[in-house]
């Protein structure tokens, strides 16, 4: 197998976001006067897009209309409070030096709204050289449905068997998995080693210097 380039998931991934996320989400519950949830419950919530994290986070019975009512307030909130907590997990930057050392290509698909995916890359890998930033577009499926994935590909001109997808949840595993790439789960993020196995990823790692590793062994 010839690696070409790493695909990789952002929240929980590359950065760890939950506290951000979490605070953001309950001052929009407590806004609503809707109970609210501990932070690590949102390691199951996030992951799919604004909307379904909103609907995950309120009462069964809140309506349609209310859960628009709750995107924009969530939208209004974390615009000024994204990078309070925020930051790169330990080792994701000299991965990353040791990734570009060999010439692999790196980018990132995120379910997060396209601007926001693009600010967060912008703010925390300045230096990074992410190829192509996808976030959440209008008319493009979200994960797990492989066309981002497959898109990036197409951009950066490789093959979909060149690439390696890395992520932390069922739905990066389902991803790359569609899209015909190798999938690699990390167990620093928002998901546990079950979820990882129980889709299939091609391999799980524990730090990310292991996926230097893996692409050095693959060389």
């Amino acid at each position: 197998m010839t690696i070409k380039t790493a695909i990789f998931d952002l929240d929980g991934t590359l950065l760890d976001t939950l506290q951000d996320l979490a605070d953001a989400g309950n001052r929009v519950l407590a806004d609503f006067k809707y109970p609210q949830h501990p932070v690590d419950a949102y390691k199951i919530f996030v992951g799919d897009g604004l909307r379904v994290l909103m609907e995950r986070i309120t009462p069964d019975n809140v309506t349609s209309s209310e859960i628009d009512q709750c995107c924009e307030s969530f939208h209004a909130i974390y615009t000024e409070n994204w990078d309070k907590n925020s930051k790169p997990y330990d080792g994701i930057e000299e991965m990353l030096v040791q990734l570009r050392d060999r010439n692999i290509r790196c980018s990132v698909l995120s379910n997060k709204p396209h601007a926001f995916t693009s600010i967060y890359v912008d703010r925390f890998f300045p230096n990074s050289e992410f190829e192509v930033v996808f976030g959440q577009r209008e008319g493009v499926n979200k994960k797990p449905d492989p066309a981002g994935a497959i898109e990036i590909a197409e951009k950066m001109g490789v093959h979909p068997s060149e690439c390696i997808y890395i992520g932390d949840t069922a739905v990066d595993m389902q991803t790359g998995k569609a899209a015909g790439m190798f999938t690699i789960g990390v167990l620093w993020g928002f998901r546990d080693l079950e979820e990882l196995q129980a889709n299939n990823a091609d391999l799980i790692v524990t730090s990310p210097m292991e996926i230097v590793e893996y692409v050095i062994s693959a060389s």
